[in-house]
This record gives structure tokens, C-alpha cells and sequence, in this order.
């Protein structure tokens, strides 16, 4: 989660929040994170991106790639997963 920017300029690596904000069809509890692993540099509608990365499950593990067509104002810093105690 960089201080230094907003995650409405995302970067590979960066981890985010895809829901409703992002877009519509992530509304209703259909939001999930999501680990960047491209931003596609092409024009888009203004203040819309393409991304490519991975669906996140709750341990932080990649489960299912994706693109996806999001808001950049939509976009939030996912909060770091809680790792077991052991």
C-alpha cells in the first residue's frame, strides 16, 4: 500500500479493492481484490483503465487471472491479508 501515490494510478504489483465503486458490475457483494500484474497503456474512456492481474482469495494467494475494465476513481488499497498464527 504506497503512501507515495494514489491507487487510482495502479502499477503491476499493486493489491486493490474491486467492487461496486470500481464498477457496476462488481456491485452487490460480487467484489473480490485483485493484484495488478499489467495496466493496459491504450485510451480508454476518460478516467477508465484495463487491467490484468489475479483475483485474491483471503490468504493472499492468486486464484483466478483477470482483466478487467474499472474506474480509476473507483479504485482503493486492498488492506494486508491477516496471516495464521502458528
Amino acid at each position: 500500500m504506497p503512501d507515495d501515490r494514489s491507487p487510482a494510478d495502479p502499477r503491476p504489483g499493486d493489491e486493490l479493492i474491486i467492487d461496486g465503486r470500481a464498477s457496476v458490475q462488481f456491485a452487490a457483494g460480487r467484489g473480490f481484490r485483485f493484484r495488478v500484474t499489467t495496466v493496459d497503456k491504450r485510451w480508454t474512456y476518460d478516467g477508465w483503465v484495463w487491467l490484468t492481474g489475479y483475483v485474491l482469495a483471503a490468504d493472499g494467494e492468486a486464484r483466478e487471472r483477470r482483466e478487467i475494465f474499472v474506474e480509476r476513481d473507483g479504485l482503493r488499497w486492498a488492506p494486508r491479508p491477516r496471516r495464521p498464527h502458528r
